[in-house]
């Protein structure tokens, strides 16, 4: 690992390839300050407690799935196609980074309540401007109660991710049924069918 990486970065680099090779289960500060060389009393000078070592590795996640968000939804014209391409991003996320998906949204393991001592905003500052950004897609799409409906899509394409994930609807559907068809049935589910289907 690179010596010049701020101490704090490091054991967050360390955290963050923890969580995604082994899962949650298997962070705990000891084991990063033994996996980044340092004592095991180094992490606490940043982390007091292992809630806020978990909220530093998940706003990681946060901002890659961010990342994605903005390019997934930048070549397309319509704020429907955005919210399907938001949509796919999120199940796709989570199909490949398993183990960040389970702690970002485990905010029963987070510290999402206070200032972090680094001075970074609380874990939810990193995730509300997230949903903001569902909602007002879904507004656009001309939804009668944005924020009520954003959340139903949420957990919709959650519980499609978490699903998939562990093998139950590959299970019932058949391999042949490609994710996709179930991140646009949960859009028409939520938004309606699509006009143009009926153009």
């Amino acid at each position: 690992m690179d010596e010049e990486t701020p101490l704090r970065e490091r054991l967050i680099d360390v955290g963050v390839e923890i969580v995604t090779t082994e899962g949650t289960a298997s962070v705990g500060l000891r084991e990063i300050a033994r996996r980044a060389g340092v004592s095991h009393g180094a992490p606490r000078r940043y982390f007091p407690t292992h809630h806020s070592l978990l909220s530093a590795i998940a706003r990681r996640g946060f901002a890659d799935l961010g990342a994605r968000f903005s390019e997934a939804c930048a070549g397309e014209p319509s704020p429907r196609e955005q919210v399907r391409a938001l949509g796919a991003a999120y199940v796709g996320y989570a199909l490949e980074q398993r183990g960040m998906f389970e702690l970002m949204f485990r905010h029963d393991l987070l510290d999402s309540s206070g200032q972090e001592p680094s001075g970074e905003p609380r874990l939810r500052e990193s995730t509300l401007p997230l949903f903001g950004l569902l909602t007002s897609l879904v507004s656009r799409c001309g939804a009668a109660d944005p924020a009520v409906t954003a959340a139903a899509l949420w957990a919709n394409l959650h519980g499609v991710a978490q699903l998939w994930g562990w093998g139950s609807l590959p299970l019932m559907l058949g391999r042949g049924v490609a994710v996709e068809r179930l991140v646009d049935a949960a859009l028409d589910a939520h938004l309606g069918p699509d006009p143009r289907d009926s153009a």
